[in-house]
């Protein structure tokens, strides 16, 4: 009995111990498990964010790279379209004032040589061929004589207004009589010189101061003028350009 007693005994401090040893693990197990958190915590954490930061620095700076080019772009864009326009500005006013002044000069040049001669043809003298040419084509020897309404010097004038349409210088001619007076055209063609035509017959004429007008007149072969019942004396002739 006193045998088992102390075996009992023995048995139930071992397990007495065993307890303790388990109570003692657990809790020092528990106090550092807790130094170790914070331990491995605080280091883990200065790695993590150096390994973080490291990383996040380089994918930060290519979307702030992008991110900061699309603003910057814009930004840049709008400002220099700003600066750009008015730099534009400038010079394209400037080259268009040039242009304009000088396309203006031009025109206007050319209105002023119209008003200031009255038509805007570059006259010239034709050939004597030409003069009579033209003067076939034209029809105003056509035009009825009307006394007091169309007469000789309506025949000049629009002889004179259609040649200078066909670009030729054509001369109004004005003769004086002693006692009244009568209007003729001439060119002053290239190879001939001076020529007169009567403008109601577009017949060619050749005046002389002191000679009767009816005597100047060239009529065609068989026909002759009749000498008129007034003094045609020829007083004066009126060259008009």
């Amino acid at each position: 009995m006193r045998l088992m007693k102390r075996a009992f005994i023995s048995l139930a401090i071992l397990v007495a111990i065993c307890l303790g040893g388990y109570f003692v693990y657990n809790m020092a197990y528990a106090n550092g498990e807790a130094v170790g958190y914070e331990t491995g915590h605080s280091v883990g954490h200065e790695a993590g964010y150096s390994l973080g930061k490291e990383e996040g620095y380089v994918l930060g700076k290519e979307d702030g790279y992008v991110l900061g080019k699309e603003d910057g772009y814009d930004e840049g864009y709008v400002s220099g379209e700003r600066e750009g326009y008015g730099k534009g500005y400038v010079s394209g006013e400037a080259d268009g004032y040039r242009l304009g002044k000088t396309d203006g000069y031009e025109d206007g040049y050319d209105e002023g040589i119209e008003a200031g001669l009255g038509h805007g043809y570059t006259l010239r003298d034709p050939a004597y061929e030409e003069a009579v040419a033209f003067l076939r084509e034209d029809k105003t020897d056509k035009n009825e004589y009307i006394e007091a309404t169309y007469v000789c010097s309506h025949f000049a004038r629009d002889v004179c207004n259609n040649a200078e349409v066909e670009g030729l210088r054509c001369a109004f001619i004005e003769m004086r009589y002693s006692d009244g007076g009568h209007s003729i055209i001439a060119f002053n063609t290239i190879d001939k010189g001076l020529v007169y035509f009567e403008p109601q017959s577009d017949m060619i004429a050749k005046p002389v101061i002191g000679k009767r007008w009816y005597q100047c007149k060239e009529p065609p072969p068989g026909y002759y003028y009749a000498e008129p019942v007034y003094d045609d004396t020829i007083m004066d002739i009126l060259v008009i350009w």
